[in-house]
């Protein structure tokens, strides 16, 4: 009886895992694709948008492993919906890594929670930065270029963090 138990168990937390990392990926979509700014002033466009916002709740309320779903899967799908499909695969890597990390940070580090979630932000806007930099100096093929879309992801991610700072303890109590 015992096993029987416990199964049902273990299928629910799988159940539970996969609806929440739906959700998240879809809430990461949704945001990226309609709450969003075109820049048409940068050299290579750029759009701010508030996908990060959800990424950030996922990796903070949830873990590494639904941060990093949620950001690679969520937005990866916006550029394939989007028409900016060429970034798909960098967005995949670039952001998934950013929910991830942001996800570990927030879960392994000691200490006040503000001070490690803005420290887990950082380390996002690095790979977010860094990242996207070089995926432009591959698909533009230019070393210059590619700091015109800097301001914008920090801005992206800045905004997103002023958003999620707030709420993310909340939220985990809540989720909890």
């Amino acid at each position: 009886m015992d096993s029987t138990f416990s199964s049902a168990g273990a299928a629910r937390t799988k159940t539970r895992a996969i609806v929440i990392n739906a959700l998240f990926i879809t809430l990461t979509l949704v945001a990226t694709m309609f709450i969003n700014i075109k820049l048409p002033i940068m050299g290579n466009g750029g759009l701010i948008h508030l996908g990060n916002v959800p990424l950030f709740i996922a990796a903070f309320v949830y873990g590494k492993k639904t941060g990093a779903i949620a950001g690679a899967f969520g937005m990866a799908l916006f550029d394939l919906l989007s028409g900016w499909t060429i970034w798909a695969p960098f967005t995949f890597v670039i952001v998934g890594a950013m929910g991830f990390t942001a996800g570990l940070i927030s879960e392994k580090v000691p200490g006040k929670r503000i001070i490690v979630n803005t420290l887990a932000i950082a380390a996002a806007l690095a790979i977010k930065v860094v990242g996207y930099y070089f995926a432009e100096v591959i698909l533009y093929a230019n070393w210059i270029q590619p700091f015109g879309s800097v301001p914008g992801n920090v801005l992206q991610v800045v905004i997103a963090g002023l958003i999620v700072l707030p709420l993310a303890g909340r939220l985990k109590k809540i989720a909890g």
